[in-house]
C-alpha cells in the first residue's frame, strides 16, 4: 500500500509540474527574446536621434554606446556603413527599414532592430542595432535549468510528503492486519487500536465490536457445552445405575426384558451425547477418542435397533456387508450415529425396502443406505442445517451426520437421486493379529 500511495502522489505531482513547467518555459523564452528585441529597438531609436543630416556631407557621426554585447551601426541609402559597427554592406533588415518602417528581425545569427533616420520627410539613413542570438539562448537555457531544478525539488518534496502520508495511512491498516492474523491464530483478546484516521478508525472499531460479539457468542457456546455435559451426563448415569440395580432385583421375565431394553436405550443415549459433545469441540472436556469397532458389530447393533421400527411400518430393512474382511474396524460411535440419521431419514422420507450395504475400498469403507424413494428439490442445500426438503423435521440430522463424517476424515454425500442413496466414506484401520476388538 505504501508504494501505491507514493506512486499515485508522484504521478500527480509530475503531471502538475509538467502542466505548469511547459507553458512557463515557453513564456520565459518568449519574454527573453522579446525583451532583447525591445532593448535593441530602444538603442536604435536613441542613436537615430543623434544622427545629423549633415553626415551625408562628411561630418562625423557620434553614436551612443550600444547595450552590453550589442552593436550599433549607421547606414546610408546605398547600404554603406557610415558609422559604428555592423554587417558590411547593410543586410535585409536595413533595406526594409529604408522604406520608412522600423524592423525587428533575425539575420545571420543575430537579433536585429533597424530604425530609419528621416529628414524633410525623406529617409536619409538607417540605424541598425544587433546582438548575437546565442547570448539570449544562453540566458533562456540558464532560466530553464533553474526551472528544472525547482521542478525536481518539488518532486522530491512530493515524494517525501507522500511517503510520510503513506506511513500514516498504512500503519493502522497493518496493525489491523496483525490483529486479524492473531484472531485467526485463536487469540480472541486481540483488539485493533485507533490511528487518528476517521475511516480506518471506524473499520477498527467495527472489527473490535465484531470480535467482542464473537467472543461472547463463543463464551455462551462453551458455557452451554459445559452445562450440557454436566446436566445430561449426570442424570443419564444415575438412570443407568437405577436400571442396573432394578435389573438385579427383578425376577419377572417380562419386566426384566423391558428394563434391559430401557437400559440399552439409556446407554445408547449416553453414547449419542458423548458424540455430540465430542463433535462440538468441547474445549477441554475429558472426552475420549471414538473407539474402533468391527464393522459386523456395528451393523448387528444397528439391525437390532431398527428392524422392529421398519417392521412396524410394514417395510423391510436389509444389511449386506459383502466381502468386507473381519479385521476391519471403524469408529463405532460416530458411524452408528450417522447410520441412525440416514435410516431415520429413509424411514421418514423414503419408500419401500431400505438396504444398508458396505463396500471395501482398501483404505476406506463405503456405507450405502438406499431406499426405493426419490430425492427431489435442491440437492445442493440437502445438508444445510435447518433445511428440510419436505417441510418435516428440524433439518439438523443430515447436517449433523455430515459434520460427524468430516470429524472422522470421511465424507457423506448423496450419490443417487433415484433410488435415493446416501454414501458414507470412512477411513478404516486393520487390526494386527492377536488384537482384540475395543
Amino acid at each position: 500500500m505504501r508504494q501505491r500511495v507514493v506512486k499515485v502522489a508522484l504521478t500527480a505531482a509530475l503531471v502538475a509540474v509538467l502542466l505548469l513547467a511547459i507553458p512557463l518555459a515557453w513564456a520565459i523564452r518568449s519574454t527573453l527574446y522579446t525583451a532583447q528585441r525591445d532593448t535593441l529597438e530602444r538603442a536604435a531609436l536613441a542613436a537615430a536621434v543623434h544622427v545629423s543630416p549633415d553626415y551625408q556631407g562628411g561630418d562625423p557621426v557620434e553614436l551612443p554606446a550600444p547595450p552590453a554585447g550589442a552593436r550599433l551601426g549607421l547606414y546610408d541609402a546605398q547600404l554603406r556603413l557610415r558609422a559604428g559597427d555592423g554587417s558590411q554592406p547593410g543586410d535585409a533588415p536595413v533595406r526594409r527599414a529604408l522604406a520608412g518602417v522600423a524592423v525587428r528581425s533575425q539575420s545571420g545569427g543575430d537579433l536585429v532592430a533597424a530604425v530609419p533616420v528621416s529628414h524633410a520627410e525623406q529617409v536619409i539613413g538607417v540605424v541598425r542595432a544587433s546582438s548575437p542570438v546565442s547570448a539570449v539562448r544562453d540566458r533562456v537555457l540558464a532560466v530553464w535549468g533553474l526551472l528544472l531544478a525547482v521542478a525536481a525539488l518539488a518532486l522530491v518534496v512530493a515524494v517525501l510528503v507522500a511517503r510520510r502520508q503513506a506511513r500514516a495511512l498504512a500503519a493502522p491498516l497493518e496493525d489491523l492486519s496483525r490483529h486479524c492474523r492473531a484472531v485467526t491464530a485463536g487469540d480472541l483478546t486481540a483488539r485493533a487500536a485507533v490511528g487518528g484516521i476517521a475511516e480506518i478508525d471506524q473499520v477498527a472499531r467495527t472489527h473490535n465490536e465484531m470480535l467482542h460479539s464473537l467472543s461472547e457468542l463463543l463464551r455462551h457456546e462453551r458455557d452451554f457445552t459445559s452445562n450440557a455435559s454436566h446436566q445430561l451426563r449426570t442424570p443419564l448415569t444415575g438412570l443407568q445405575l437405577t436400571l442396573e440395580a432394578g435389573l438385579e432385583q427383578r425376577d419377572d421375565a417380562r419386566l426384566r426384558s423391558v428394563v434391559e431394553e430401557a437400559l440399552a436405550t439409556t446407554r445408547r443415549l449416553h453414547e449419542t451425547v458423548e458424540e455430540v459433545l465430542r463433535l462440538s469441540g468441547s474445549h477441554g472436556l475429558p472426552l475420549a477418542h471414538p473407539a474402533d469397532r468391527p464393522v459386523e458389530g456395528v451393523l448387528t447393533a444397528s439391525a437390532e435397533r431398527w428392524h422392529g421400527v421398519f417392521a412396524g411400518a410394514g417395510r423391510r430393512l436389509e444389511y449386506d456387508s459383502g466381502d468386507v474382511p473381519g479385521d476391519v474396524a471403524v469408529p463405532g460411535g460416530p458411524v452408528t450415529e450417522i447410520l441412525d440419521v440416514l435410516l431415520d431419514n429413509a424411514r421418514t422420507h423414503g419408500h419401500g425396502t431400505v438396504c444398508v450395504r458396505v463396500r471395501d475400498l482398501d483404505d476406506a469403507l463405503a456405507f450405502d443406505v438406499t431406499d426405493e424413494g426419490e430425492t427431489r428439490g435442491d440437492t445442493a442445500r440437502l445438508f444445510d442445517r435447518g433445511h428440510t426438503g419436505s417441510g418435516a423435521g428440524t433439518g439438523i440430522g443430515l447436517a449433523l451426520a455430515r459434520d460427524l463424517a468430516a470429524s472422522l476424515g470421511g465424507r457423506l454425500s448423496l450419490t443417487s437421486r433415484t433410488p435415493t442413496t446416501f454414501t458414507l466414506l470412512v477411513p478404516v484401520s486393520h487390526k494386527e493379529a492377536g488384537d482384540e476388538p475395543r
